[in-house]
């Protein structure tokens, strides 16, 4: 065994070796033995397997480091004098993954080796290494899945041990913080929830979706704009791919992904263009109310000092308690630490650092109630800040309908084709709409080999939908073989279409296909294919009839979808061309479709109570105008009776076209904006902004981020949602449901009224101890509640008051109050009205007992003060302070008539908060007069 190795193993004997006298206890003892011990195990364990996997590679590893361009010699240094207890004769890697391991393909990559690449085969020889088809994925059964895991088990080994001692320590620091540890559990389970994204792969040429946590090495995953990149590897084949790399690199710009230059891509990374495959190689592992309590404090500090200085305070013989020479130095120490005690105690009842925990307890649990109610939070402070919103702009597909698409209407020319036999169109024309519909898409079908078994479809709704439609009612059956794509616009947001350049392989001719929204692919055709196959030029006339056809399915609520082609000769085109534009005008129009998304049931009961709330609700989408008024009607965004041109429905064009006094002076009237794009969401909640809103806002692609980010509530899907707008936003609706937001809305005003009652009760008790105490120091010398009885006060209203009124559930009533909005104060005139009144009688009714009490009750000076802490704080814990801990608490046990007298005088607080509500308040905060006058002033 080595020396290095032996090292380690004696820490363990020098651990029992402590003497008595440095440990505090036998327990304590126990423990940092076993702490000690745990982590000389885990670092002679980490050497251990170090020196295993190092002889592992040497044995096992076909290639060596030179491959990545390093110039390192091949006489690496062996640890000879190793005897290994743990034998591995024929590792797990070598004997399932032939030619490469683990640590090659991790190397590869996060070097970005061409070379090392081009060793292996590149790609394809890497997938035959690695037992996967580029084309049909992972051919592997369950127990081959298995195996693949298990082959990556011993370098896991080293990874996983490297983190024993960091947890221990970090477990041993912790003991003192339970209350965060708890805490950060709770954030770590809704992380974990979080990061459980879905990922599409092939496997058994099937494309299906699985937990990133369930993705193995030689899986290969699909990727899209918006996706996160779930796993290092490889660049199989994809169009326009652009990865955002800047939360590894800090670098903004985007990098372009191709299978020649730059193939390797990076976990944790973002698509934001194109569409792609990848092979994965690796898997992973001071207040202003403190200063007013300071000030009481300070000044009863003085004041008792001085009293005390000048001889006009007397203990309980009437004898001063300062006298001059004649009082003893111990006497005076003691007196003034008494009064600084006091005035300090003041300070921490003054304040209000019970507030943070009750805004924690109030955040966290609704936190965790709203993941019952399908929202998860990520930021605690959207909680708060949704109960302000007053505004929410919403998407329309999939949060107000539930995005099941279906095709419904297919226009061939000006003729409908419901009901029509396929046989009618001719064989040219369906041929080519095969080709627009099978090869211009994102999605993918899967035909299973067993007869009986119907098609399953993939991609986004509306590609399924599309692809649905060609294959079950077109016999759409397109051999990909047949042709090459020479270059691919995917689509997205902005550009509401994608093209696609084919070869037909077989015929040598050259077709350009676009897909997209209707009117836009109509604006880029010259001519219009029907259903005989002849091609027919579009005038303006033709024009016309084809915009009220795309008018008219737009007012069913349907979404518009428009199929063009265009022959190009290939002699007249170089190759670079054809890769780098795609021709988009001069089309021929082959086909429109309608595609139903009927509405959320409860999409329509969700926006009215918004809207009964006070909050506007304002709809973004980039469907057609038509569809969107439609769908507005529906889900009660308009009314029915609602004039057509009075400024509630705008194009986006048409909103980025005004200017910003224009902008500012509609941008309240808008209720629908069409055809908009991401910018145009960015401009909208901009405006409203400025204009005092408080805005939410939902979105789920990954232009959606600015507007997520600009918002105050960012509000993202967690089905269809892209990881970018998940990570932009403040809160993600886990079901992409309208009314999930309702209920976040709900829960947040439920947030701010706890926080606001909480402020409220402690206010109260702090106006009520501190001019009790001040008067009663600077008129009799002493203070009737002492440090201890203080800060039970103190102890009382800020775990007991937080717990009763920070976890309170959300009533219908808070859904019956206009919206607080961004400029309101936090303490309103109705909380300075109620916390007055209470802390007036309070204070009224404990100075009458503190000057009074012995006189009317008959009782001594002790029980007096006995009775001034019980009527200030009376809770059950009170019985065990004043009966069984007197001499804690400096105070006399009381009989059931004081008892009762106690009870009687707190519990007409109650009829006083009743009476005290129908004093009215303006409505107008009242310190913004205090600002008015000083304006005036100045």
């Amino acid at each position: 065994m080595s020396a290095k190795l032996q090292a380690n193993l004696n820490c363990m004997d020098i651990v029992f070796d402590i003497p008595d006298d440095l440990v505090s206890s036998v327990r304590n003892k126990k423990r940092w033995h076993l702490a000690l011990a745990s982590v000389n195990s885990s670092r002679a364990l980490l050497s251990l397997f170090g020196q295993v996997i190092a002889k592992n590679e040497r044995k096992f590893s076909p290639i060596s480091s030179d491959m990545f361009g390093n110039s390192t010699s091949k006489n690496v240094s062996t640890f000879s004098e190793v005897e290994c207890v743990i034998d591995i004769d024929k590792p797990q890697a070598a004997s399932y993954f032939s030619n490469v391991d683990q640590l090659i393909l991790s190397r590869l990559v996060k070097e970005k080796s061409l070379d090392g690449l081009a060793k292996l085969g590149g790609v394809e020889g890497i997938a035959a290494s690695l037992r996967t088809d580029v084309q049909q994925g992972v051919n592997d059964d369950v127990e081959g899945t298995l195996r693949r895991k298990e082959a990556l088990a011993l370098t896991l080994i080293l990874s996983r041990l490297q983190r024993v001692s960091s947890i221990l320590f970090v477990k041993l620091s912790k003991i003192q913080q339970f209350s965060s540890s708890w805490q950060n559990k709770q954030f770590d389970r809704l992380s974990r929830i979080s990061s459980n994204i879905l990922v599409e792969v092939v496997r058994n040429g099937r494309r299906q979706q699985i937990s990133i946590f369930e993705i193995v090495v030689g899986d290969v995953v699909c990727l899209k704009i918006g996706d996160q990149v779930p796993a290092d590897g490889l660049f199989i084949e994809g169009h326009s791919l652009q990865v955002d790399e800047s939360s590894m690199t800090g670098e903004s710009d985007h990098v372009e992904v191709s299978k020649d230059q730059h193939p390797f891509v990076f976990s944790g990374t973002k698509v934001a263009d194109g569409y792609a495959k990848m092979l994965v190689t690796s898997v992973g592992m001071s207040t202003t109310w403190g200063k007013v309590g300071l000030a009481v404090a300070f000044l009863v500090l003085v004041v008792l000092l001085v009293r005390y200085f000048t001889g006009n305070t007397r203990d309980g013989n009437g004898n001063k308690d300062f006298n001059g020479n004649k009082t003893r130095v111990d006497d005076v120490i003691n007196a003034v630490v008494r009064i600084i005690a006091a005035a300090v105690t003041i300070v921490v009842v003054a304040i209000p650092e019970g507030l943070p925990l009750a805004v924690t307890l109030t955040l966290a649990h609704s936190m965790k109630r709203m993941m019952a109610d399908q929202a998860m939070v990520r930021k605690l402070s959207a909680c708060e800040t949704m109960g302000s919103a007053t505004t929410i702009c919403t998407d329309k597909t999939g949060t107000l309908t539930m995005n099941q698409m279906k095709v419904t209407r297919f226009w061939l020319g000006k003729e409908s084709m419901e009901g029509e036999d396929v046989s009618v169109i001719a064989p040219d024309v369906l041929n080519l709409l095969h080709q627009g519909v099978g090869l211009n898409t994102t999605g993918s079908i899967y035909r299973p080999a067993v007869s009986g078994i119907g098609f399953e479809f993939s991609g986004s709704p509306t590609e399924k939908a599309i692809l649905s439609w060609a294959a079950l009612e077109l016999n759409m059956d397109i051999d990909k073989q047949d042709f090459t794509v020479l270059s691919v616009e995917a689509f997205n947001s902005e550009k509401k279409r994608s093209g696609v350049f084919l070869k037909n392989v077989k015929e040598g001719t050259v077709h350009a296909h676009w897909k997209g929204a209707a009117e836009m692919i109509l604006a880029m055709c010259s001519h219009y294919y029907d259903a005989q196959g002849n091609i027919t030029s579009l005038d303006v006339f033709e024009r016309l009839n084809f915009s009220e056809i795309i008018q008219g399915m737009a007012c069913s609520s349907l979404r518009c979808i428009a199929f063009a082609c265009k022959q190009v000769i290939g002699g007249k085109l170089v190759s670079n061309e054809i890769r780098e534009q795609i021709p988009d005008n001069g089309l021929t129009l082959l086909a429109l479709v309608g595609l139903k998304d009927p509405c959320r049931p409860g999409a329509k009961q969700a926006v009215e109570d918004c809207q009964y709330a006070g909050v506007n609700v304002k709809m973004i989408t980039g469907d057609n105008i038509f569809t969107a008024r439609t769908i507005a009607m529906e889900c009660g965004i308009l009314s029915p009776d609602q004039e057509v041109n009075d400024g509630s429905v705008v194009e986006g064009v048409e909103f980025r076209s005004y200017t910003e006094e224009e902008r500012m002076e509609k941008v309240e009237t808008i209720r629908v904006m069409a055809r908009s794009s991401p910018f145009d969401k960015l401009l909208m909640v901009q405006c409203l902004r400025k204009k005092g809103h408080v805005v939410a806002v939902t979105g789920d692609g990954t232009n959606d981020a600015p507007a997520l980010r600009e918002a105050d509530i960012g509000l993202s899907m967690g089905i269809q949602g892209t990881e970018v707008a998940k990570e932009s936003s403040d809160i993600v609706i886990l079901d992409d449901n309208f009314a999930s937001v309702a209920t976040v809305l709900r829960w947040g005003r439920c947030v701010y009224n706890n926080i606001q009652k909480f402020i409220q009760f402690q206010l109260t008790v702090n106006v009520a101890a501190l001019a009790i105490n001040f008067v009663a120091a600077v008129s009799a010398g002493e203070v009737p509640l002492t440090a201890v009885q203080l800060l039970w006060v103190n102890l009382i209203m800020d775990t007991l008051g937080a717990l009763a009124l920070a976890t309170e559930n959300p009533t219908k009533e808070l859904m019956k109050k206009n919206p607080v909005g961004r400029n309101e104060p936090l303490i309103t005139n109705v909380m300075w009205r109620n916390l007055l009144a209470q802390a007036l009688y309070q204070i009224s009714v404990l100075l009458t007992l503190h000057f009074k009490g012995e006189d009317i009750f008959h009782v001594t000076k002790k029980v007096n003060e006995t009775l001034i802490f019980n009527t200030f704080v009376l809770s059950i814990l009170q019985v065990v302070m004043v009966e069984f801990l007197n001499k804690f608490a400096d105070t006399e046990r009381l009989n059931w008539r004081q008892w009762a007298v106690c009870i009687a005088i707190s519990a007409a607080s109650w009829p006083i908060g009743f009476l005290v509500k129908f004093i009215p308040v303006p409505e107008r905060p009242w310190f913004s007069y205090l600002k008015l006058k000083r304006l005036m002033f100045i």
